[in-house]
């Protein structure tokens, strides 16, 4: 992600919601680290920019790296790789056009939220 060089950084203690509303009013790309509580920061984002009208798409970072098992020839992992395939599509289209971009990365512990419209 290219982008993360000019994203402004906030803990999870740092995002209130007057500072959620004010981000997202800016139509502001911001990253939030240090998180430990993945989902109820998520959540939390998710219904800030729906509380505006907006869209978004939540999805994992670097969840392409599960379309590896395509490479390796068992069935089982080929049976999973087809079915990310179709999980990411299927996510895609009933998230199409998003105004924001929600991307969880548990192991790094941040939440990357993008403003996609500009």
């Amino acid at each position: 992600m290219s982008k993360d060089i000019d994203i402004e950084k906030y803990t999870s203690e740092d995002i209130t919601t007057e500072k959620l509303s004010e981000l997202i009013s800016k139509k502001a790309s911001f990253q939030i680290v240090a998180v430990k509580n993945i989902s109820s920061v998520v959540n939390k984002v998710e219904g800030a920019i729906e509380k505006k009208g907006l869209r978004c798409r939540v999805y994992t970072e670097y969840r392409a790296a599960s379309l590896a098992s395509f490479a390796i020839p068992t069935g089982f992992t080929q049976v999973t790789g087809f079915a990310s395939v179709i999980g990411i599509a299927a996510h895609n289209l009933a998230t199409f056009n998003p105004d924001y971009e929600i991307g969880k990365n548990k192991p790094a512990g941040k939440v990357t939220v993008l403003y996609k419209k500009d």
